[in-house]
């Protein structure tokens, strides 16, 4: 048996201790009743050679109808008994999914599989807190980040080994994995330290040794994916190595930067790294790539033209969603796409770039880098508290005056109960379907 096993994989099945063999038999027990009971039909007319070697079971006083019945009774009842047994032995090694019944997994998984074509742009925590609410309503998920990530953990591998920043990436593959809360944890946990890995999370490492071992950055991006059950994919806006520099107006009479170029109102510092940018002081006026224009992943732009549903944030306005458009392939691709766009605006500013900006301010930042047809629809939290978040610099974004726009705003209340300042995955992703019709 064990090696027409190894010659017939479906012969597995027959092996001793899998339960199914029992199951097995009694099906086509209920099955060989079933097909004596439809050859039974007949007898009414003329008894058929089956039904003859039936009567010699001394059926004989039982009428033609009855006899039908009970044959089809009986059938049903075994058959009925071996296919719930059969389920059971079958599936009895997937309990582990917690209290739900198998069957409501197996259906959310085919409602998923059949969800909208979903592609999210940005970076950072607000790209993980939309990536999990997603998740539960569709599979077809795309995440693309920004690779112009070059602080901590992640700027040290891409110095170190020429690598794309991976800090990102895993978070997202966290956010979309099936058992992310202790994918969480193992991705997030930092080596102390005690050793050279001090500051390095073991999520980052362990893209980098993928990457190692696959070849490249996509490739290690896709086989960690199927790895660690995602749903959906994670990949990046460019392969190309940039850096994201910054236009930031110091307002007279602070001069503490050097390289700066006078303007209007003041001087204007350029500044380079991801990293550094939200630390300068000033006023941030235009960000962009260099080198400029880096050629957009392939597979984004498939995606991209693919989707029923484009989401653009939330996330750090000038660091982590503008970077993705900022690669010109991918911004046509946008505003060609026939799905539709919606920005997704944040619940609270952030000091180093959007300090008193509200939802127009936000929008128009969008629109001087990357055009007005980029944002045809704008989500934005309606729901503010009586304090202002936590953090110097830091208040709600509020909603825009009553004036005309080009876009059409629409309001929800969007904050996570115990981080007001934080959007709320459930509330996001619902009202987003809800703006789909879905």
């Amino acid at each position: 048996m064990k090696r027409w096993a190894a010659q017939l994989p479906h012969l597995k099945w027959l092996r001793p201790g899998m339960g199914v063999k029992r199951w097995v038999l009694l099906l086509l027990i209920g099955l060989t009743l079933l097909v004596l009971a439809v050859d039974a039909v007949p007898r009414a007319v003329e008894l058929s050679s089956l039904w003859r070697f039936v009567q010699k079971l001394h059926w004989q006083r039982v009428s033609p109808v009855l006899e039908v019945l009970l044959l089809c009774a009986a059938s049903g009842g075994l058959m009925v008994w071996a296919v719930v047994g059969l389920n059971r032995s079958m599936l009895s090694a997937f309990r582990h999914v917690g209290q739900a019944e198998v069957a409501d997994v197996v259906y959310r998984h085919r409602q998923r599989q059949r969800g909208p074509k979903i592609v999210a742009i940005g970076g950072g925590h607000g790209l993980n807190t939309l990536l999990r609410g997603l998740k539960e309503y569709t599979d077809n998920l795309t995440a693309v980040v920004t690779v112009a990530d070059d602080g901590g953990s992640s700027g040290r591998l891409r110095r170190d080994m020429g690598m794309l920043p991976p800090g990102d990436f895993r978070n997202c593959i966290a956010a979309l994995s099936d058992a992310e809360g202790l994918v969480t944890q193992l991705f997030q946990y930092r080596f102390g330290d005690e050793s050279d890995l001090d500051g390095h999370s073991f999520g980052n490492l362990y893209l980098t040794a993928m990457t190692a071992i696959t070849g490249s950055f996509e490739g290690a991006l896709e086989e960690s994916s199927r790895v660690l059950a995602v749903r959906g994919r994670v990949i990046p806006s460019t392969l190309a190595q940039v850096t994201l520099c910054a236009e930031v107006l110091v307002p007279e009479p602070e001069h503490e930067a050097t390289g700066g170029v006078q303007g209007t109102r003041g001087q204007i510092n350029l500044v380079r790294g991801e990293s550094s940018i939200g630390k300068a002081s000033g006023k941030i006026q235009r960000v962009y790539l260099d080198p400029e224009g880096p050629p957009a992943y392939p597979e984004v732009i498939r995606a991209i033209l693919d989707a029923d549903l484009i989401v653009i944030g939330p996330g750090s306005l000038y660091t982590s969603v503008l970077p993705n458009l900022l690669v010109p392939d991918l911004a046509r691709a946008i505003i060609s796409a026939r799905a539709i766009k919606i920005y997704v605006c944040n619940v609270a500013t952030q000091a180093g770039e959007t300090q008193e900006y509200d939802v127009a301010d936000h929008v128009k930042a969008l629109c001087e880098h990357v055009g007005d047809q980029m944002v045809t629809t704008v989500l934005a939290n309606d729901t503010f508290g009586a304090h202002p978040p936590p953090g110097a610099n830091v208040d709600w974004v509020r909603l825009p005056k009553a004036e005309a726009t080009d876009y059409q705003l629409i309001t929800r209340d969007l904050v996570d109960a115990r981080y007001p300042w934080r959007h709320d995955s459930h509330k996001l992703a619902q009202a987003l379907m809800e703006t789909i019709g879905v």
